[in-house]
């Protein structure tokens, strides 16, 4: 596909096929991740797939306990969603995400080494957000993978709620953590044409904050 193509229609999967995934597919989709950025090309980034149903019924069992807190919160307008008149229709698909996350044949753990990790912002006075930068690339680089294999992907990290239960389940040794699960499949619904986005005038300044770059 072509770069554009890819990035410009790489959605949340929110639908999916239960038709199994082919290793050597997946696979590409993990080399892409690979080349992420990362601080020190300490390569901390690990990922675990879980096929197994017995567990990815256990994981969507975790997952829905603070996803029905967050969607009634929603719901009530206690968080922030930018749907606009959509909400409803996006909260709902997410919600079907949810009840159906087991059916999904294959469940991406991302984990990372925190010896790898060099956060810069820890007496910042404010959320880190630093520590994510030797991870999330690895992750963003995967689900363009996924999308260029015709794959459906979800970032989700619901699932660190209960950090604890799934290391234990998948084996995750101390010094690792979890940051992420991304479950992955055919689409049933297939891609849009072009995700809808805030246009350049919004999002890049020029010199000083607020100052459009982009007319």
């Amino acid at each position: 596909m072509d770069f554009y193509d890819v990035v410009t229609t790489a959605w949340t999967n929110r639908h999916f096929k239960t038709d199994p995934v082919p290793d050597d597919v997946l696979g590409r989709a993990f080399d892409a991740a690979r080349f992420g950025p990362q601080g020190g090309n300490r390569q901390p980034v690990r990922f675990i797939t879980v096929r197994d149903q017995a567990k990815r019924t256990q994981l969507k069992d975790w997952y829905l306990k603070p996803w029905k807190e967050y969607i009634a919160a929603a719901a009530a307008g206690g968080v922030r969603i930018g749907g606009g008149d959509k909400t409803a229709l996006l909260l709902e698909r997410a919600d079907n995400f949810a009840e159906h996350l087991d059916e999904i044949p294959v469940h991406v753990v991302v984990c990372a080494e925190l010896e790898g990790l060099h956060p810069t912002d820890l007496e910042s006075g404010r959320l880190s957000i630093v520590g994510g930068g030797s991870v999330y690339p690895a992750v963003q680089n995967f689900l363009l993978g996924c999308r260029n294999e015709g794959l459906g992907a979800a970032l989700t990290t619901l699932l660190c709620h209960f950090e604890k239960e799934v290391k234990e389940m998948l084996a995750i040794p101390d010094g690792v953590v979890t940051a992420a699960m991304i479950p992955v499949g055919w689409p049933s619904k297939g891609f849009p044409k072009k995700l809808l986005r805030r246009p350049l005038s919004e999002i890049v300044y020029n010199e000083t904050y607020g100052n459009p770059a982009y007319a």
